[in-house]
């Protein structure tokens, strides 16, 4: 009798533990393109990682544009993140050329809903980035009604070489854009297939920080993603500096003849003379460059038709609505100049004719180099691009512009070697996914707050086109005559554009290397 008991007890005990976890874990199976997919269900939400929707970009595939998905048999089990792109370092996850994949977060109950859907664009330079990282999950974002996706796309020089052999076996004669074909790949994947996790295709904000921001924007000046998406947010990007061949911050894009120079001398560097002969190479043979490695998307007349300040200045772009901005102190996060007199002599070699104007304009500091010199590469990389953009849109486009200055950050004491210092390159993405460390002291009430406030604003936009609700406070829509923005601090509030007067000197110099004079120069 107590055997039996004892079994008796097993077997609920069993059959009790199986029930909660299919409770729990298991999901009912969504049709997508190539096949079945099963997910996990997490704290009300279904996730489903590690979905392809392009094929590997291996063997013939390397340095082509993606080619459809591979229809897979049975059930493939979509829970856990697939390999990053393949790049230097460790990213989470591992890394691998089959690297074409996304991930979903939704919190609809049926296909039915029809929510609005945020899909995220990692950043890190065209070299680097992941949808594995967990700062950026998208677990907590869609538990204000939105179905979050991230989407991995090809990085370094496997997402942008360019090469004469590569443009010459393209249908378009083109070669370099394979990363911003993958997102526009995984847009299409969204439109296609989104409608099955409780997604609405018609509502569509894609979003990203830096080489992220930079490729929304792209994708926003791009007629191969027309259709795809119906709202736009860049956290710290934009792209609307002219080409050079000798590229800097701000002015990192090239024609497609330049790229393909430097897609002969990689070749020569990996010791091989064809492209057939480089694609037979190991992806571990392949030269791997540390930081950014000259991987850059190019104006190659097909998937970037020229550079975007022209296209926005004549309105030959996908006119939504955006949310664009950038941080108090980028130049935290790039500036390299350890002296006053190396930023001059640096200032002096970028920026020629316009160097002194710049010094006036962001003068250096005197023993040291000060935040106002910071500045300069704050705006020369994002300040000056994303009020460009902000300014072009409002005048030539019918979709409203909502743009912000983030300046969130402790007050560092006067003894501190951070004195001064504001938010560098990054710190807002923890406040818009609503990762912040709660655990670490510095992490404040007032950061929880504001936190709550940006998650707010973003999937606001993406419901409605319009970061403003009831309780929060009010956005104002960018005027050029205005100049306002949403200055976003411990106490959210409207405010002019600042440091306009320098903007403004910054904006002569662009404006002069878009003239013959200027790109005669930059040579």
């Amino acid at each position: 009798m107590k055997f039996k008991t004892k079994s008796i007890i097993t077997l609920l005990t069993t059959i009790l533990c199986v029930t909660v976890a299919c409770s729990i874990d298991l999901l009912a199976q969504v049709k997508v393109d190539g096949g079945m997919v099963q997910g996990t269900k997490e704290n009300g939400l279904e996730v489903f990682k590690g979905i392809p929707f392009a094929a590997p970009p291996v063997n013939e595939l390397r340095w082509k544009a993606p080619q459809p998905v591979v229809k897979w048999d049975g059930v493939k089990q979509a829970t856990k993140f697939a390999p990053s792109p393949y790049q230097a370092g460790n990213p989470p996850a591992g890394k691998s050329e089959d690297c074409l994949y996304l991930n979903v977060w939704t919190p609809a109950k049926s296909p039915k809903e029809k929510l609005p859907v945020l899909v995220w664009i990692y950043g890190g330079g065209f070299s680097f980035g992941s949808t594995a990282e967990p700062v950026c999950t998208g677990e907590h974002l869609a538990t204000k009604g939105v179905v979050v996706v991230s989407i991995a796309y090809r990085v370094g020089k496997l997402g942008f070489l360019a090469h004469p052999e590569l443009s010459a076996e393209n249908p378009d004669k083109v070669s370099g854009n394979y990363g911003l074909l993958d997102q526009i790949a995984g847009l299409k994947w969204v439109k296609n297939n989104i409608a099955a996790f409780g997604g609405d295709p018609q509502k569509v904000t894609i979003f990203g920080e830096s080489a992220g921001g930079i490729s929304v924007s792209m994708l926003c000046a791009s007629p191969l993603a027309k259709g795809l998406f119906q709202r736009a947010i860049s956290q710290s990007g934009g792209s609307f500096g002219p080409t050079r061949p000798t590229t800097y911050p701000g002015e990192n894009m090239k024609t497609l003849q330049q790229a393909e120079l430097n897609g002969k001398e990689f070749i020569q560097k990996a010791g091989v003379s064809s492209i057939a002969a480089l694609r037979k190479l190991k992806v571990e043979e392949l030269p791997m460059e540390p930081g950014m490695g000259g991987a850059w998307p190019i104006i190659d007349g097909h998937v970037i038709p020229d550079n975007q300040y022209q296209l926005y200045k004549e309105g030959r772009y996908n006119d939504v609505a955006v949310l664009i901005g950038y941080n108090s102190d980028e130049g935290a996060s790039f500036s390299r100049e350890k002296t006053p007199e190396e930023y001059i002599a640096n200032v002096k070699q970028r920026y020629g004719k316009f160097a002194d104007t710049l010094l006036k304009a962001y003068p250096p500091g005197e023993t040291s180099v000060a935040r106002t010199a910071r500045d300069l590469m704050r705006d020369a990389a994002f300040g000056w691009h994303t009020w460009t953009w902000a300014r072009l849109q409002s005048q030539t486009g019918k979709s409203n512009v909502y743009l912000y200055y983030f300046d969130q950050h402790p007050d560092f004491p006067k003894d501190s070697p951070r004195y001064g210092f504001g938010s560098p390159h990054g710190q807002e993405i923890p406040y818009v996914f609503m990762t912040l460390n709660k655990n670490n002291p510095q992490t404040t009430e007032a950061d929880i707050k504001l936190s709550e406030t940006i998650s707010s604003y973003w999937t606001n936009f993406a419901k409605y086109g319009n970061p403003n609700a009831s309780g929060l406070p009010q956005w104002p829509v960018f005027r050029k005559g205005k100049q306002e923005l949403m200055y976003l601090d411990a106490d959210p509030h409207q405010a002019l554009v600042p440091d306009v007067k320098s903007l403004q000197v910054l904006d002569a110099y662009f404006k002069w290397r878009f003239t013959k004079e200027g790109q005669v120069w930059a040579k």
